[in-house]
């Protein structure tokens, strides 16, 4: 099996999403995997103009951009893998730039005027199937801890999973990143013991990629959970009146 990792964090190989596909990425290895990422910070990838060239028979879903940056070869390692894993972290509640200006730049792949039904039901055109249609793990982070943060970003990619015909087969989401230290302070990390379980559960997901095509829900709740030490935390964070207490002891642990 071939995964790809397409990390769109500006902070590229230094930031806590490379570290968590690494983590992911650890356990598919274990398995035998080959594993491979993109980092988009990296890549030269120019902002489609909607010029529509791509559309025309004499340009037919060739952008003019294609000899003259880096993402061709990018969709090109898509088309080679398995499966994707999107990789974003939450800016200003969405996916960040990098992400945004790539997954655009999907619009020359696809003949926009070969209106189709997707497997979902949904009114669309002709897409690549061999690039779009790839099953699709999602790895967002951030630091907030409200569950309202990454809701923006779920929603995308489920839409995106609809009109592409392509399977979502996990969905991780890590909060609080800067409380631990992003994977970097092993001093922070102490104070929030359950983080070591949430490393644990990345590499089971990264096996279970590649033993099941999926990650299951157990390892995604594991993954997935809250790792501050307050009992009933997950309750006490709706409650507003307990907000401000709740930052302030949070201030106490930094």
């Amino acid at each position: 099996m071939k995964i790809l990792a397409i990390n769109s964090s500006y902070r590229g190989n230094r930031g806590y999403t490379r570290f968590l596909i690494d983590k992911l990425f650890k356990g598919a290895t274990k398995q035998g995997a080959d594993c491979d990422f993109v980092t988009l910070s990296e890549n030269k990838i120019n902002v489609c103009i909607a010029c529509n060239t791509c559309q025309t028979e004499k340009h037919y879903l060739k952008c003019i951009f294609d000899e003259k940056d880096d993402f061709k070869s990018i969709i090109n390692k898509m088309a080679d893998a398995d499966i994707i894993i999107f990789a974003t972290p939450v800016y200003l509640f969405g996916i960040s730039g990098l992400m945004k200006i790539f997954i655009d730049r999907l619009h020359s792949t696809g003949d926009v005027n070969d209106l189709r039904v997707s497997k979902s039901g949904l009114i669309f055109h002709h897409i690549n199937h061999n690039i779009c249609s790839k099953p699709f793990v999602t790895l967002i982070c951030c630091d907030n801890i409200e569950d309202e943060t990454p809701k923006n970003i779920i929603s995308y990619f489920r839409t995106y999973s609809k009109f592409m015909d392509a399977p979502q087969v996990g969905n991780l989401i890590r909060n609080a990143g800067t409380l631990t230290g992003h994977g970097k302070d092993p001093d922070k990390e102490t104070k929030f013991p359950k983080i070591y379980d949430v490393y644990d559960a990345y590499k089971q997901a990264g096996q279970e990629l590649v033993e099941y095509g999926e990650i299951t829900d157990k390892t995604q709740k594991i993954a997935n959970q809250e790792i501050l030490p307050i009992p009933l935390f997950t309750i006490i964070k709706k409650i507003k009146p307990l907000k401000n207490k709740f930052i302030e002891r949070t201030k106490e642990m930094q």
